[in-house]
């Protein structure tokens, strides 16, 4: 009659015991956390690894998101990291577009991740332009070739300056499509035009026309200008 409960404080002392040893190895993410003014419990942490959820990813970004004014919640950054999404791409997003001014919410910034688009390039290219060659020089095509209406053959090149639109950035067409409308509207206005030397006197017609035309539309982007 000893013996049963002997064996059963045996039993409970080496569950403990296991449990401690399992749970000395979040200790030091703990820690880091407390110290860090982004508390996760002990047990999230263990719940975290039992749920196949990096602890320390979900750790290192709810701290990096907390030095920068952003209080995440843990639990969404689980789910996120469960759906297969980048929860470090999407909290650094997160961050540059707090500290530039953007209105960027948690549910916007992994919908965009999620959808395959990079979020921090995307916001990164809201607060600072970039510029797209057309035709894209990488694509073997130098120059976009158009005739004008006396016959003579006008090569042009143009570089164009974008700015995403966070909006329309989920379902939003690509650089390929601002790419292709560019061309487009710059082989329509040579050919438009009565003479070559009208096109080669005066190129900013091209781009004002162009322009004009709002090839933007339905893309993730915004046109800046086009040179």
């Amino acid at each position: 009659t000893r013996t049963m409960p002997q064996f059963l404080t045996a039993i409970i002392l080496l569950a403990i015991l296991i449990f401690v040893i399992y749970a000395l190895q979040f200790f030091n993410l703990y820690v880091q956390a407390l110290l860090s003014g982004a508390h996760v419990s002990l047990t999230s942490l263990i719940f975290m690894k039992l749920r196949k959820v990096n602890p320390g990813t979900i750790v290192n970004c709810r701290i990096m998101a907390k030095k920068a004014g952003l209080d995440l919640d843990t639990d969404l950054l689980e789910a996120h990291y469960l759906a297969r999404g980048s929860v470090p791409r999407v909290v650094e997003a997160l961050i540059a577009a707090s500290k530039a001014g953007i209105d960027l919410s948690f549910n916007k910034a992994t919908a965009i991740d999620l959808a395959g688009r990079d979020v921090l390039s995307a916001v990164q290219t809201s607060v600072n332009p970039k510029v797209i060659d057309c035709p894209e020089q990488d694509k073997g095509k130098v120059t976009i070739d158009a005739i004008a209406k006396d016959g003579i053959q006008v090569k042009a090149k143009a570089r164009v300056t974008v700015r995403t639109n966070i909006e329309r950035l989920v379902g939003g067409a690509t650089e390929e499509t601002i790419i292709a409308r560019v061309g487009e509207g710059i082989v329509t206005t040579i050919g438009s035009s009565q003479t070559h030397k009208d096109v080669l006197e005066n190129p900013d017609r091209i781009s004002k026309i162009v322009l004009d035309k709002g090839l933007d539309a339905g893309t993730a982007f915004e046109i800046l200008s086009i040179d």
